[in-house]
């Protein structure tokens, strides 16, 4: 995608360039802040790029890492902010992620100078990327202080239409369904409980006034439809209190009275709101705000509990782990690693190629045809882990650049290798 304009890009690069204003007692301060914060470039630069795999500018060097070296160290000769315009590193030309991923990191925790002026360059940069529809936002934290990541900018005023409405057609027609039981209910409130507290609103004649979230929280859902639950007589019913709305309504109203909490909370919430999903293998994401099936992007515990090999299993967890957190690229190797190791499931009993043959009859019931698809979908991975560069130490690859691939082989690799752990023994072969 590439909704950031060059208009923006040029806006923010100037105030890296030549700062920002600020406003102090009895004057108007210029203040500067350097986008490697208490790094020096080369390995600001390295948290995000393989430098060592990129080409150099400069005859003299194989590849960016020391050409860079050699340009920022030991000579200083770069410009300052070279980067934002160098071509190999795509933060001119090159797609929203990348850019988006760029700026987050120049906020991150391990780089960011706290004593200089961050927070200010932070604000400005946001107000900039707001008008391309991204904001930056506080996603985790890292001891006690945030690590930003972006999403679309909903703006205040916007009606936000929460999940039961947004996909009422949908689930009329059945083709979403979702069911969460009681006990992740339970879960779910103990969260809400933990979160909820008192914030101050002022109504509009200007009467101050505290109100809990729950409150607000019912107060949002009666905006589209009437908070119901079902009663000990199993009538449908009226209700103010959100427990009972949680614990005995439809589960698309729990994800609705999730949202509307959202809004109200800091990032830690959806954490632990997702963690919830995970552990009750409910196939959900809360995300900038809204919930979102996520499917075959996504391993389930159920799936793992079905694995007798330990490795295996670590190896699904870590590629779940990164996927979540949108680092596609560590969650395809991790996920390649993953197949590798399928294929010598049944190993040293047998050999790799007789334990992808073994693997594939049982996936197959022993018929032909499906057997045949299925041998092929093993090889067609294989060749597609030997010619793009999966691995990033693997230089010699072809490069994956957009990121959009990564989610297509990730999901790809993803559905073979659930499939398979469906037919696994988990005796292995003795």
């Amino acid at each position: 995608m590439n909704r950031i304009s060059e208009i923006t890009k040029r806006d923010i690069l100037d105030l890296f360039q030549n700062g920002i204003d600020i406003e102090e007692v009895f004057e108007t301060k210029k203040v500067t802040y350097l986008y490697s914060g208490q790094m020096v470039e080369l390995d600001f630069l390295k948290r995000l790029y393989d430098l060592k795999s990129m080409p150099s500018c400069d005859s003299r060097f194989s590849n960016a890492e020391d050409d860079i070296w050699q340009h920022t160290v030991n000579n200083d000769d770069y410009p300052y902010c070279w980067v934002f315009e160098d071509e190999r590193f795509q933060l001119k030309n090159g797609n929203d992620e990348i850019y988006l991923r760029f700026i987050c990191e120049i906020f991150h925790p391990a780089v960011r100078f706290e004593k200089g002026y961050w927070e200010d360059f932070f604000t400005e940069i946001n107000k900039l990327l707001q008008h391309d529809g991204y904001e930056i936002y506080p996603a985790e934290k890292i001891s006690n202080r945030d690590v930003y990541s972006w999403k679309l900018y909903q703006p205040e005023n916007e009606i936000f239409v929460p999940f039961s409405q947004r996909n009422r057609k949908a689930i009329k027609q059945k083709q979403k369904v979702v069911k969460i039981k009681r006990e992740a209910r339970n879960q779910i409130y103990q969260i809400f409980k933990r979160y909820d507290y008192r914030y101050g609103k002022i109504s509009e004649t200007g009467w101050h006034y505290d109100v809990l979230i729950s409150e607000e929280v019912l107060h949002d859902i009666k905006k589209f439809y009437t908070p119901k639950c079902f009663n000990k007589e199993n009538q449908y019913v009226e209700t103010n209190s959100l427990k009972d709305f949680v614990l005995f309504t439809s589960p698309y109203c729990v994800i609705d009275a999730i949202e509307f909490f959202d809004k109200y909370c800091k990032s830690d919430f959806a954490a632990e709101i997702n963690t919830i999903f995970n552990l009750n293998d409910i196939s959900l994401k809360l995300k900038n705000g809204k919930i979102e099936s996520i499917g075959v992007s996504h391993i389930t515990n159920s799936s793992l509990a079905s694995i007798g090999e330990a490795g295996l299993k670590e190896l699904l967890q870590e590629a779940n782990s990164y996927y979540e957190k949108e680092n596609l690229k560590i969650a395809v190797e991790k996920l390649w690693d993953a197949l590798e190791r399928l294929k010598t499931y049944y190993s040293p009993t047998l050999d790799k190629k007789k334990s992808v043959n073994r693997i594939t009859e049982g996936m197959s019931g022993q018929k032909e045809p499906f057997k045949v698809m299925f041998d092929k979908e093993f090889f067609d991975l294989t060749t597609i882990g030997n010619n793009f560069r999966i691995r990033h130490h693997e230089t010699t690859k072809v490069d994956i650049e957009d990121g959009r691939h990564y989610d297509y082989f990730y999901k790809r690799c993803l559905s073979l290798i659930t499939t398979a752990i469906q037919y696994l023994d988990n005796g292995g072969v003795s």
